[in-house]
């Protein structure tokens, strides 16, 4: 998708596709190594209807990048189906040690901490906060709230908010367009672009099929 594919056409085999959309992947393998210095595994999540030809293209792709790219098929085969996978992951810790570091301090304001994410995680060159915002995350530093870590609700389809500016673009700024605080798991969500946090439910939620009878038998869970 990440290539330009839409949703409708995964199952058709685009090794272009592949090669256009592994930027975003490079991407976050890059984040992870030199934002956040965690050593890092790909999964290649190796779905039915992905060919050996994609399979063998995307781990190419990473080989040259390199980066190391297992494939996994935890979803059909339970535990067997990731053995390879995690055996990467116990090599890769006990060979390399991590020095994990932060986007930001903690005593650093909140509107700085979203900047950061933008900036050094995103490759943006800054925010725009709407009125609503500002006065919210203002109004929540003076509650005392400053110390918590924000959360970026944004598309996912994009590094920018904006799905028409494509997987990886650079030097773009985000909307933000409003502020939640959650104090009770003590973070702030920060909603971008046309994002919308809830509800997270299809227009036909499986709960309409779930229905229990006179003797308590659950039915349309599956």
């Amino acid at each position: 998708m990440h290539g330009g594919v839409k949703k409708e056409d995964l199952a058709e085999e685009n090794l272009g596709a592949i090669e256009k959309g592994i930027t975003n992947l490079k991407r976050h393998f890059n984040n992870m190594q030199e934002v956040y210095r965690i050593p890092t595994v790909v999964s290649i999540n190796q779905f039915p209807t992905d060919t050996e030809e994609e399979l063998e293209l995307v781990q190419s792709l990473c080989e040259q990048a390199g980066i190391q790219a297992i494939r996994s098929t935890g979803w059909r085969d339970g535990g067997k189906g990731v053995i390879d996978l995690a055996e990467s992951v116990v090599n890769l810790t006990e060979k390399q040690e991590s020095t994990v570091t932060f986007t930001y301090n903690d005593d650093e304001s909140l509107e700085e901490k979203i900047k950061a994410v933008v900036t050094n995680v995103y490759r943006g060159s800054g925010i725009q906060l709407s009125k609503k915002a500002r006065t919210k995350l203002r109004e929540y530093e003076q509650l005392g709230y400053k110390k918590l870590p924000v959360c970026i609700a944004k598309t996912q389809y994009s590094f920018s908010d904006d799905i028409n500016l494509g997987s990886t673009p650079e030097a773009f700024t985000i909307q933000v367009r409003d502020v939640k605080l959650n104090s009770g798991s003590r973070f702030i969500v920060v909603a971008t672009g046309a994002i919308l946090t809830m509800p997270g439910l299809p227009k036909k939620p499986a709960a309409e099929n779930i229905d229990v009878d006179e003797k308590g038998l659950i039915s349309g869970l599956f």
